[in-house]
Order: structure tokens, then C-alpha cells, then sequence
């Protein structure tokens, strides 16, 4: 399975915009089975996909030891998407299934990733375009975005979630060392206190993920601009909703990868 894909981009920067194409790192769904039961489904680049099951399987105690597997099936041609771990007799009764996190659970095949997107889609529908959005204000949001980092200016290691109006009102900023949580927590805030509706954009410090589209679609937010590229899952995802994903580019300027028509440049 390929780790990259060619995407056409728009490079934009206050005196021209050009089209070019960048190499994105490929998400893929992975399905983890213990005894051809589901148990987690995660998001991952493509490689090392017994490991990642023996390493999740180690860090969540469904084994202590190498010695406790009788065997990891994978096979890349047929069901690149799936390990099933299978233990040893001795070694069962570990867990009860309580590990199935993030998305619902598939055959796993390769209409798999597709399946989640349409699921996304028929539960959140399209994204709208209440939101127009200066370009130029928002590449100022992403490119001050660390001077709301007050936890990285100490440690060099947290992530940042902001999220703006569409008059470019800071409305709420979080940190964490997982990127996963840093939003969350901001989108948190904002449902608290009845912000959600008034948020346009995120500004985050970290690459756009499946997962991060997917709780920015949930929360109604139509635009992500981020400090790294989106992935290439991501980038489908989004495209899907009618949602805008772009990135901070050399130059300075921003990279656009979908949702152009939210970007308006006065």
C-alpha cells in the first residue's frame, strides 16, 4: 500500500497564486481483531501494522509478554486494513471488548475508507458557506498562532487548537500534548459556552488528520488551517463535506487543498 499520493494544491501569497502539486502522507484505517472479534479501530500511515497491534495490545495489558500471542494474521493483498491477534489458551480472558474506540466497526476491505466517509457524510451532511473568510486574516491567525502557545514557549512540546470568528475574534484556545485532545478541548469550550455557532475557522498547530476533519465536521466548523499538511484521507474527507483545509507554505503564503471558494482574497 502506498505511504504517498500527488495533490494538486494553490499556492497562494500576497502577490500571486500559483497551482502545484505537494506529496501527501496516506491515512488509512487500521482494524484490530483479537479472536476475529473487533476490538479498535485506529488511523495510520500504512507500514508496521503488526507491531502497531502488538505494541496497542501490550500498552492496554490484553498481553504482558511476546510469549502470550499464538500468531498475528496479516495479509497486505487481500486485507490490508485488518490484524487478527489470536493468544495463546493461557493467556485469554485478558479482556472483554472494551477496546473498541473511534469508528464504527467494518468487514475490512478496500471500500472500507470510503464507507466512513459516506457514514460522516449521511450524519453531518455538507458543510456550509455561512462563513466566507479573508485570506489574508486568516494566514495572520495561523502564522501568530504560537503567541497563544504559552505552554510550548516553556516545554517545545504541546499542540494548540484556536478557534475564530468569522470577524477574526479569538473565541477559544487550547494546548496539550496530543493534538487530538488540544481540540477537543477547545471545541469543548465553545459548546459550553454557546460559541459553536459563531466559530468560522481553527487554526491548529499540528498536520490536519482524518480524526481532527471529523471532530471539526461534527462540530459544524467548516474551515481548518494548520501549521502542517492535512493528509491525504484527510484531504477526501474533507473535499466530501465542503469543508476548506489549507497550510502554512513557504514564502510566506498558505497551500490550499480543497474548499478554495471559503478563501477570499480582498
Amino acid at each position: 500500500m502506498d505511504i504517498f499520493m500527488n495533490h494538486q494544491v494553490t499556492f497562494w501569497r500576497p502577490d500571486s497564486e500559483v497551482h502545484e502539486y505537494h506529496k501527501l502522507v496516506v491515512e488509512e484505517p487500521l482494524f484490530i481483531h483479537l479472536h476475529n472479534s473487533p476490538i479498535y479501530t485506529t488511523m495510520r500511515t500504512p507500514g508496521d501494522e503488526i507491531a502497531l497491534a502488538a505494541g496497542f495490545c501490550l500498552s492496554q495489558g490484553i498481553i504482558n509478554h511476546p510469549d502470550d500471542v499464538e500468531s498475528f494474521d496479516f495479509d497486505d493483498k487481500t486485507a490490508p486494513n485488518l490484524v487478527n491477534v489470536t493468544l495463546k489458551s493461557s493467556a485469554r480472558g485478558k479482556t472483554g471488548g472494551r477496546y473498541k474506540e473511534g469508528f464504527e466497526v467494518h468487514e475490512p476491505d478496500r471500500g472500507c475508507a470510503e464507507r466512513l466517509i459516506d457514514e460522516l457524510f449521511r450524519s453531518v451532511g455538507p458543510a456550509s458557506d455561512n462563513h466566507p473568510i479573508d485570506i489574508a486574516r486568516a494566514f495572520e491567525c495561523i502564522d501568530t498562532l504560537s503567541d497563544h502557545q504559552e505552554l510550548r514557549r516553556f516545554t517545545r512540546a504541546s499542540h494548540a487548537a484556536a478557534a475564530y470568528s468569522s470577524h477574526y475574534d479569538l473565541l477559544s484556545v487550547s494546548e496539550d500534548v496530543g493534538r487530538h485532545n488540544a481540540l477537543d478541548k477547545s471545541i469543548g469550550k465553545l459548546l459550553l459556552s454557546g460559541g459553536l455557532p459563531q466559530t468560522a475557522f481553527l487554526a491548529l498547530s499540528s498536520r490536519i488528520s482524518f480524526e481532527l476533519v471529523q471532530k471539526a465536521a461534527r462540530a459544524h466548523i467548516p474551515t481548518i488551517i494548520s501549521v502542517s499538511r492535512p493528509t491525504a484521507f484527510a484531504v477526501r474527507l474533507a473535499s466530501k463535506l465542503n469543508m476548506t483545509l489549507a497550510c502554512l507554505a513557504k514564502g510566506p503564503g498558505l497551500y490550499i487543498f480543497c474548499g478554495h471558494h471559503r478563501l477570499t482574497d480582498s
